[in-house]
């Protein structure tokens, strides 16, 4: 007797990506996630308990349209979010129910292909992965005798992610030129804000459930480069921090990785907000790094701080 094919396989099928994305069953658990993550409506009003009330019609019409490729992605609506501590505001963008059923979907289909490849060191948006664990590793990088840290910052990050480079990451693991197709239309269908449309012809709009695994195969390059020049270094989404024993390798770091992260990947450091210096007088994910374990006052503030991230 034949084994029914396991999830797993499913998951790494990728001769099947595209036919598992306009399965019935598979938007399914995609709108599971959804509702799951709740969130407001996108541009056209519906909520997701109104989606949800015919749930049954809207997936068979969202299979429909995948499969004969009317599928076409709403704009995102443009919402403000202000950063903890008043720092600013953060700029999302909410996808309708229905395209974010979409976009849960491909996560689902994807995550299990890429997360296996990224690097250890990256804690951001990753299952069983988490700010305490970036934390802690970064403080054990300190302990053992790499006190300085060039401290990067990327400037909009999410804005500012080149979409023919992502889709040529992508395509070096997925060879389905569906599954491209369908991130590229997503990538570029626009942000509605105050009632009028702007193309996006770059970046991926924080909001969508495949933002953040786009997020992390657009860094994981970086990663690997760091990995390549032996550098010891943590990486939570678009903050990275890396650890070396002197001031005068920080200064080197600092800046061979600038140019890098400009010339090759596209995207741009904040001069002002990146630093070089002592892991105590910095910041990673609100905490200050030092070479001991965290105490029971820093761990009741790290708790604190991941409410609000």
């Amino acid at each position: 007797m034949q084994s029914k094919t396991s999830q797993r396989d499913l998951f790494t099928d990728e001769q099947r990506l595209f036919e598992n994305l306009c399965s019935i069953e598979w938007l399914r658990m995609g709108f599971r996630d959804v509702r799951k993550n709740k969130g407001a409506p996108g541009i056209d009003g519906v909520a997701i308990p109104e989606f949800e009330s015919r749930l049954d019609k809207e997936l068979a019409q969202l299979k429909a349209d995948l499969e004969s490729w009317r599928y076409q992605p709403s704009p995102v609506r443009r919402v403000e979010i202000p950063k903890p501590g008043g720092n600013g505001i953060r700029l999302l963008g909410v996808p309708t129910v229905r395209d974010r059923v979409v976009q849960a979907t491909l996560k689902r289909l994807l995550e299990p292909i890429f997360d296996p490849l990224f690097s250890e060191h990256s804690y951001g948006f990753r299952p069983g992965r988490n700010q305490r664990q970036a934390v802690e590793a970064a403080r054990e990088i300190v302990a053992e005798g790499k006190p300085y840290v060039v401290d990067l910052d990327l400037s909009k990050f999410f804005d500012r992610i080149h979409h023919d480079r992502l889709i040529s990451r992508l395509g070096q693991t997925i060879p389905d030129k569906r599954i491209l197709r369908i991130i590229g239309q997503t990538l570029r269908s626009g942000v509605m804000a105050n009632g009028l449309v702007a193309p996006s012809t770059e970046g991926a709009v924080q909001g969508g459930p495949l933002s953040p695994l786009l997020s992390n195969i657009v860094l994981d390059e970086l990663d690997k480069e760091l990995e390549q020049k032996g550098l010891a270094f943590c990486r939570f989404a678009d903050d990275c921090n890396i650890f070396v024993k002197t001031p005068k390798a920080a200064e080197r770091v600092m800046a061979s990785v600038s140019k890098y992260i400009e010339n090759r990947l596209k995207l741009v450091v904040n001069q002002e907000k990146s630093q070089t210096a002592l892991a105590e007088r910095v910041k990673f994910l609100g905490m200050t790094i030092v070479g001991k374990s965290l105490s029971t006052r820093q761990k009741f503030s790290l708790k604190i701080i991941l409410l609000y991230l």
